[in-house]
Parts: C-alpha cells; structure tokens; sequence
C-alpha cells in the first residue's frame, strides 16, 4: 500500500474508531429517545463527530484515489466511513446497520408519517398556507388539491377558532370528493413580538425616523414626553433582557438600531440603518433581537388555550419561536394534559438560539416515536444576518438528513410569482433548490394555483438533475457546539 493509502486509512480508522464507542460516551442521551429513533439518533451523533473535524484534506485525498470522499454520506456516515476502509483491506467485525438504505427508507417513513403520500407527479411534499379568501371561492380547495396540495397550513396567529374549524370541513369535504388526501397542519403563534407606539406617532401608527435618531423599547409611555418614539415590543419581559450594544432588527430587518443604554424607564436604541424605501416607522411590525437571551417563554398562554382546539384536527403541529430543548418539553407536557396521542410536532428554526442548539433540540425530539423541522428563513435570515442564510439554511438540511428528519423548506418560495403573477430568475432558482427537501411550503398569496404549477415542474426538473451536491467538510461551529456543551 502506498504510502497515501496508509495516510488515508489511519485518518479513517480514528474516526471509525471514535464513532464506534459514541453510544457509550452518549448513553445516558441515547437511553431517552424512542426505540424507533435509535439508529436515526446514532447517526445523528457520528454526522456531528465528522462535522466537528476538517476533512477538506483527507477529502480530497480520497478523491484522487478514486474513493468516496464521504461528500454525500449524511444518513449512513459510520457504514459509509467502514465500506471506506473496506476497500483499504480494513474490515470492520460488525459493520453499521445505518446504510444507505436504511436512511433513506427512514427519511421516506418519517416524511409519510407527517406529510402522507405525495402526488404521484411530484418529487417532493407542499404545504399550502391557507387564507379565509379560500372558503368563498366553490371548488378552489379541490383545484389546490388536484394542483399538487398535500398538507394544509392554518396559522393560529391569524383568524379564530370558528374560521379554522371551517377551513379544516371544507379541506375534509374537498378531499372526500377529490379522492385526494391532505395533511392538516396547525401552527402555533408563539409570542407576538411586534412594535406597538405608545407616544411619538401613536395616532398616524406612524412615526418618521433617521439614521443617529433614537428610539426607546419600553413596557410603558410612562417618563416620557410627546416628541419621544416609544416602542413597546408587546412582551413585558423582553426589554428587561436587552443588554447595551445588542442589535435590534424591525421590520423584517429593514431598520436595524444597537441598544446604547439601559434605564428603569426602558432601553434605548440608536438607528444605525434604515434600508425601507420610506423612512418611517410602523405599528404591528416585527422585531428581532438576534443578540439577546430573552427571558420570555416560546410557549404563550395563547398557544396554550389553541392546544385544546386544534389538536382534535391537527396531523402535525408547528411550534413557533422553539429555542431550547426545554421549550420543547415544555409543549410536549402541556400536549399530554390534553391528548395521550399527540400529532408530531415540526420545530420551525427561525431564531440564532435555535440553529446554536439545533442538535439538543434534534436529540430532545427524538423521545417521540416521529416529528420534522421548518427552515423558517423569513425570521431566520434577519437572527443570522441575509448573507449567512446560504450556508445556515444548507447546515440545517444535512444535520436533519443525518437524524433522518423531514425538513419544510419554507417562506418566500415564488414569493414575486404568487403577490404579482410573475417570478423572478432568483427566486426560479431557489424554487429548485425548495425541491430538494421532503416538503416545500408556500405562503398566501393571489396566484397560489400559478405557483403550484410551476413549482412542480420545477421540482422535476431539479430532481431528475441530482439528489445531492458533492460537499466539502470544514467543521461546523454547530457541531463544534454541541461537544462543547457536553
């Protein structure tokens, strides 16, 4: 063997080794999840081990030699790593019982289980978001199922009981005289961080700003005098946890300001941008504080009075604003006073908190027999920053294909197609990549049977082209993370 082939094996037979003895070194995390989540929860935990490391090198190495350079081997990495070394005469005694096969097989059941049975047209899931316009229009739930609508979106932010009951009958009824079947999916609101004007520009819900002006985030106009802009975010917690230099985010990241100063009275902010075409500020706008550690809970008592509504009608259930695996406990206790069969729950990543803790929240799932993730990519481009979005949303979809976890790639796919008829080259392009994942969701909008047809021919075209892209592995800082935290 030449010397090469010698660097290579020894490089893989640490990391086989290493992975080999992970279920004891993780078997206190390992004994709490569901049988059926095992292997899935197994993997999971080697994918890390591997992404913690830099194999760009030994990539390439492997490459050269005409070997797999374990560019596509999320959902089997330990027996891919071992077929490896098999052909560098290394057998393994017990080789993985995660292959290939079982992964994919896995990603299939689980994505059935949330989704049911896609189209037989389509390569891929889509979920609708469903608006009220849709139950005065006869026959237009039958043209959205026969389009290609397998899952239906209430967002319980919207709306109210009644109107959702009415939606969930009319999807019933639809699917009844279609033959089609159709998920329902329920999303939760979570807390409704929103700017509310409580002085400055409180009658017009307007108020103009600019660059070096300020603005006060407090529970209360209380101290304050006319000519201030007073904001309250309309969560009584939240301003107590901003801490002076954080950056806060309005409006869908349009306006960014940094807190220079905290008092009794609130916490002051400096505008540092204003990217919106008009400088002004507005009620009902949403704010992101991508630095802080805010003490508010993902779980509103809201949501709490919406569980006992909706999860008689809901086939899975998204929870809003998750960041720690014990906001997700938190639900699944609240669930089990309610139901002794509660429906899967999709965990939508929108905030920097979740992507940091994205693997406890993975493994804290895995105690359910099934549940799936949305790449919620609205909030979670203005938490991370738009330039990172690219990789952040990439890291999500393979750490979710080593546990083997559908994942929703949702907001704004066809976002210029379904407002104004027309798509843009840009977001053609994304709409290929949406296809990718198991299930692409799609917002309201006055061309959503537009938007059908041409994201399925879209997804397959994108699909016949490649399941995968060859990858490189430099080390994630959300594995890096994870050990970190052990």
């Amino acid at each position: 063997m030449s010397s090469e082939l010698e660097a290579i094996r020894s490089s893989l037979s640490l990391i086989e080794k290493e992975m080999r003895t992970s279920p004891m070194h993780f078997a206190s995390l390992l004994e709490s999840v569901h049988s059926s989540q095992l292997e899935s929860a197994k993997n999971l935990i080697n994918y890390l081990i591997l992404r913690r490391m830099d194999i760009q090198q030994l990539q390439a190495d492997l490459h050269a030699e005409g070997l797999s350079s374990l560019a596509s081997c999320e959902s089997h990495v330990l027996r891919q790593i071992q077929v490896t070394l098999a052909r560098l005469g290394e057998k393994s005694e017990h080789l993985d019982s995660c292959t290939i096969e079982y992964g994919a097989e896995k990603i299939k059941q689980n994505s059935e289980r949330l989704f049911g049975l896609h189209h037989a047209e389509w390569p891929s899931s889509v979920m609708v978001t469903f608006d009220r316009s849709f139950l005065e229009e006869k026959k237009y739930i039958e043209k959205l199922l026969q389009n290609g609508m397998g899952v239906a979106r209430i967002n319980c932010a919207h709306d109210d009981f009644d109107t959702w009951s009415r939606m969930v009958k009319e999807i019933q009824k639809a699917c009844k005289k279609t033959g089609l079947s159709c998920a329902i999916h329920f999303d939760l609101a979570g807390p409704k961080i929103r700017t509310v004007l409580l002085r400055k520009g409180k009658e017009e819900g307007k108020a103009e700003i600019k660059v070096g002006g300020r603005v006060w985030l407090s529970n209360s106009g209380n101290g304050f005098s006319s000519k201030d802009l007073v904001v309250s975010p309309n969560e009584p917690e939240l301003v107590e946890s901003l801490k002076v230099g954080e950056r806060v985010y309005f409006d869908d990241g349009l306006i960014r300001a940094r807190v220079d100063r905290v008092s009794k009275k609130g916490a002051s902010l400096k505008i540092e941008r204003i990217s919106s075409k008009k400088p002004f500020l507005k009620n009902e706008k949403g704010i992101n504080f991508p630095d802080s550690l805010l003490s508010i809970s993902s779980l509103t008592e809201y949501d709490k009075k919406c569980l006992a509504e909706v999860l008689p009608m809901a086939d899975t259930l998204g929870f809003s604003f998750v960041r720690t695996p014990e906001d997700l406990a938190e639900l699944q206790e609240e669930m089990a006073k309610l139901t002794d069969t509660p429906p899967p729950v999709i965990l939508k990543i929108e905030t920097r908190e979740a992507v940091i803790q994205l693997p406890a929240l993975l493994l804290e799932s895995m105690k359910a027999p099934c549940f799936g993730v949305m790449i919620a990519r609205g909030d979670l481009a203005v938490e991370i920053g738009f330039e990172r979005l690219v990789e952040v949303q990439e890291e999500i979809s393979w750490i979710c294909e080593a546990g083997h976890i559908p994942v929703i790639w949702a907001t704004q796919v066809l976002e210029n197609l379904h407002k104004s008829g027309i798509a843009s080259r840009a977001e053609i392009t994304d709409a290929g990549r949406a296809a990718m994942a198991e299930c692409v969701m799609i917002n309201k909008g006055g061309h959503t049977l537009e938007v059908l047809k041409t994201l399925k021919d879209i997804a397959k075209r994108s699909r016949s082209l490649k399941i995968k892209n060859r990858l490189i592995f430099r080390p994630l800082k959300i594995a890096e993370n994870f050990f970190e935290r052990k």
